[in-house]
C-alpha cells in the first residue's frame, strides 16, 4: 500500500528540516576552512617596505625599495628586493642594448642589504604596513617561493616592470587589488619623461639621453599606480591607501638611516623661454652671417648636422632593432634629422668655396619640412609629444640655415 503523507512518521517529516541544516553547516565549514586549516600557532610576520632614497651614482639616480618581513621566529628582519643582476652574465651587454634586461629577486638579511646604503649616506625609511594576519603570512609566502632560485629572475623594464612595480604588485597581491582600486583611478599628471627627466637632473648627459630618446609613449599622464615606478612616488601613495574600513595601510614609519647626500631633485615646470630665445639668438647670428659669409655658416653647420646624423640614426636603431618600446615613434626623429648626414658633403664643399649641389639643396628643404612636420604632430591631439623645448630650440636654427645656404654658389669669375 502505498504511503500517504497520513501515515508518515514523526522522524520522515523532519527530514527535509535536517537537511536544510546540513547543507548551512557545510557551507560555513567551507566559507571558514581557510581560517580553521592555518596555523593557530603560526607566528605573523611584520611587513614594511624599505625606500632608500637617490644615490649620487646615475644608476642609483631613480632610489630603490625593497619588502621587509620581520618574522618573530626568524634571526632577524629579511629584505626582499628585486633589484639585483649580473654585469658577468653571458650576453648581458647584448641583451640590455635590446632592451633584454633580466633582473632577479633576492632574499638576504636586512642589516646586510642596507650596508650599502648606511656606507654612502643614502636615506632609508621603512613603513610598517598593517595587514591582516592572513594577507601578512600569504605575502611572506609568496615572496619565499619568488626568491627560489628557478623563479627568481624576470624580464625588467624601466618604467613598466622594475623594482618598485614588483614591490607595489607583491602588495596587491596579498591585499586582493586594494592598491590598484584606489590608485589607478587617481593622478597628479606626471609623466614617466617628467620623473625620468626630473631625477636624472644631476647627470646632464643623463637627462639629456632620457628626454631626447624617449618617444610620445612616455608622455601619457600617468595614474598614481604607474608613478609607482619611482619608489618614493611609491611610498607617497602607500600613505594615502586606506584599508576597507578605513585605517591607513600605513600604521608607522622608521627613519633607520639618515640621507646624506644631494635632495631628490623638486618638481618644477620646465620654461620654454630659456630654450626659444637660445634657438632665436643661433638662428639670427646664422642668417646674419649667411648674407656674407656663407662658407663660415657651413663649416659651423658641420658639427651639427653631425650630432642630428648621429641621434637620429640612434633613435631609429632603438625603434626597429630593440625592445625599448618608449623609444619608438620618437617625434625627434624629425629634429634629430639622419638625412642630416647627406648635407655633410655639400657643406664641406661650401666651406671650401664650392657649390653644393642639387642633392643638398634638396635634402635642406627635405629637412627644414621634417621640422615642420614636428610642429604639426606636436600641436595634434593623438600621441603628442612633449617635445616643445627642442621644437623651440632647433626650429630656428633648421630655418636659418635653410634660407642660408639655399641659393647655389656662384661662379668664381663673378665672386668679388
Amino acid at each position: 500500500m502505498r504511503c500517504t503523507s497520513a501515515c508518515m512518521r514523526p522522524t520522515d517529516r523532519l527530514r527535509p528540516a535536517a537537511a536544510w541544516w546540513r547543507a548551512v553547516l557545510v557551507t560555513c565549514l567551507a566559507l571558514a576552512w581557510p581560517a580553521l586549516a592555518q596555523d593557530p600557532a603560526a607566528p605573523v610576520p611584520r611587513i614594511g617596505v624599505a625606500t632608500m632614497q637617490p644615490g649620487d651614482v646615475f644608476f642609483e639616480r631613480f632610489g630603490h625599495n625593497a619588502i621587509v618581513v620581520d618574522a618573530p621566529d626568524a634571526p632577524g628582519p629579511v629584505s626582499y628586493n628585486f633589484g639585483y643582476f649580473d654585469p658577468a652574465e653571458p650576453g648581458f651587454i647584448g641583451r640590455f642594448l635590446r632592451g633584454d634586461m633580466r633582473y632577479q629577486l633576492m632574499a638576504l638579511p636586512l642589516f646586510e642589504d642596507l650596508a650599502y646604503y648606511r656606507d654612502v649616506g643614502r636615506g632609508v625609511t621603512i613603513q610598517w604596513l598593517d595587514l591582516d594576519p592572513e594577507q601578512a603570512l600569504r605575502l611572506a609566502d609568496a615572496l619565499a617561493e619568488n626568491a627560489r632560485p628557478e623563479n627568481a629572475h624576470y624580464r625588467y623594464d624601466y618604467f613598466t616592470d622594475n623594482c618598485s612595480t614588483r614591490v607595489r604588485d607583491a602588495l596587491d597581491g596579498a591585499l586582493d587589488g586594494l592598491l590598484r582600486r584606489q590608485l589607478q583611478g587617481r593622478s597628479r599628471g606626471n609623466t614617466y619623461r617628467g620623473d625620468a627627466v626630473r631625477l636624472a637632473s644631476p647627470a646632464p648627459w643623463m637627462w639629456l639621453g632620457f628626454d631626447i630618446g624617449l618617444g610620445p609613449a612616455s608622455d601619457r599622464p600617468n595614474a598614481l599606480w604607474d608613478d609607482a615606478f619611482v619608489p618614493m612616488r611609491l611610498a607617497d601613495a602607500l600613505r594615502s591607501v586606506r584599508r576597507a574600513d578605513g585605517r591607513p595601510l600605513v600604521r608607522g614609519e622608521t627613519t633607520v638611516i639618515a640621507h646624506r647626500q644631494q635632495a631628490e631633485p623638486p618638481e618644477r615646470a620646465r620654461r620654454l623661454w630659456p630654450w626659444l630665445l637660445a634657438g632665436l639668438a643661433i638662428g639670427g647670428a646664422l642668417l646674419a652671417a649667411g648674407t656674407r659669409a656663407p662658407r663660415v655658416v657651413a663649416a659651423a653647420a658641420l658639427p651639427f648636422w653631425s650630432l642630428c646624423a648621429l641621434l637620429g640614426l640612434v633613435m631609429l636603431l632603438l625603434w626597429w632593432a630593440t625592445a625599448h618600446h618608449f623609444a619608438w615613434q620618437n617625434h625627434n626623429l624629425l629634429l634629430f634629422n639622419p638625412l642630416c648626414l647627406l648635407l655633410l658633403r655639400g657643406g664641406w664643399r661650401i666651406a671650401r668655396g664650392r657649390d653644393a649641389g642639387p642633392l643638398f639643396r634638396w635634402t635642406l628643404v627635405t629637412v627644414l619640412l621634417a621640422g615642420v612636420a614636428a610642429l604639426f604632430l606636436h600641436w595634434l591631439p593623438v600621441l603628442p609629444q612633449r617635445n616643445a623645448a627642442w621644437l623651440s630650440l632647433l626650429m630656428p636654427v633648421h630655418v636659418a640655415l635653410y634660407w642660408a645656404l639655399r641659393r647655389p654658389a656662384a661662379p668664381a669669375s663673378l665672386r668679388s
